[in-house]
């Protein structure tokens, strides 16, 4: 392991529940990394198998990591997500330190992975995001979440992401929202104050469950999807589109039909939006310039489009 004077000091703060299929992958690929966190706290959000056990396991034998226990409950939701990592960062911010990672508990790292983003931190002082895509298979690596040309790099992915401590703290955290989006809307929040966010393809994790899938289908998945672009703010052209787009990726044609019919629906039914007028607004303005970039792109290469 290197010295780790010469780098910015970074946490972790990893919210668990039921992983013990999991979490052992996951303290084992940080327990392995070349610049190790000066603290992790993993929150076990009321864990009723193994999880516990195995952190203790791991936390026995490094003083830097510690369980923080939550009280049982039956219900998953995201804002349960956000309410375990504001109290493991409520632990953590009095302590001296510069970047604050989210990590999940079913992830597992590069052993260079936060020495590379740590550097990067270093070359970018006005970053104040950042993470790199997931992949689901580790035999095809090519194939991540970031792999087609209408990539937003400014977006980072919430399985893993980490954050400089003081636009962790300008964006005030996590907001807990029940049906998602804890992480896009700290992202963009970021954005909006004037920090840069950025996914780099130079590395990738491994995601060992398949997003948006722990509890519903995939298709079920992509109409929650379509639900939270909804009460995030999202512009209703830019859903059709990116429906249209994402009905060649598995599952074929109906995965996108359900994340527009799940925006549609959403809209129909006036579902509250549970974020602000000023973040809605930022966020379509956003999408309209990309959109227009793509299509200035299209007209000056027209067949290397079509």
């Amino acid at each position: 392991m290197k010295q780790q004077d010469s780098y910015l000091k970074y946490v972790l703060v990893t919210p668990a529940r039921n992983e013990e299929s999991f979490i052992e992958g996951a303290l084992c690929s940080v327990v392995s990394q070349t610049i190790r966190p000066s603290r992790w706290i993993i929150v076990s959000d009321g864990s009723t198998d193994r999880t516990d056990e195995i952190i203790k396991r791991f936390a026995n034998e490094h003083t830097w990591i510690e369980l923080l226990r939550m009280p049982e409950h039956r219900d998953r939701t995201f804002a349960a997500k956000a309410v375990c990592f504001n109290a493991g960062y409520d632990r953590l911010k009095s302590s001296n330190f510069d970047l604050i990672g989210n990590l999940d508990a079913d992830i597992t790292l590069q052993a260079d992975y936060y020495e590379f983003l740590l550097g990067k931190f270093a070359e970018m002082p006005k970053l104040g995001v950042a993470g790199t895509p997931f992949i689901e298979d580790a035999n095809q690596p090519q194939n991540h979440t970031y792999a087609h040309k209408f990539a937003d790099l400014e977006h980072v992915s919430g399985a893993c992401q980490i954050f400089r401590k003081q636009c962790f703290e300008e964006v005030g955290g996590y907001t807990p929202i029940k049906g998602g989006g804890i992480d896009w809307v700290a992202v963009t929040t970021a954005r909006m104050k004037g920090w840069q966010t950025r996914t780099f393809l130079e590395k990738t994790a491994l995601h060992h469950r398949k997003m948006g899938t722990a509890n519903r289908s995939p298709l079920m998945a992509r109409f929650r999807h379509g639900q939270e672009d909804y009460y995030v703010g999202g512009h209703p052209l830019w859903q059709v589109l990116r429906g249209i787009f994402q009905m060649k990726e598995k599952p074929f044609v109906l995965g996108g039909v359900f994340l527009i019919c799940g925006f549609f629906w959403a809209m129909a039914k006036r579902m509250h939006r549970p974020v602000s007028l000023e973040l809605i607004a930022f966020h379509r303005s956003e999408q309209l310039a990309r959109l227009q970039k793509m299509i200035l792109r299209w007209e000056k290469h027209p067949r290397a489009n079509g």
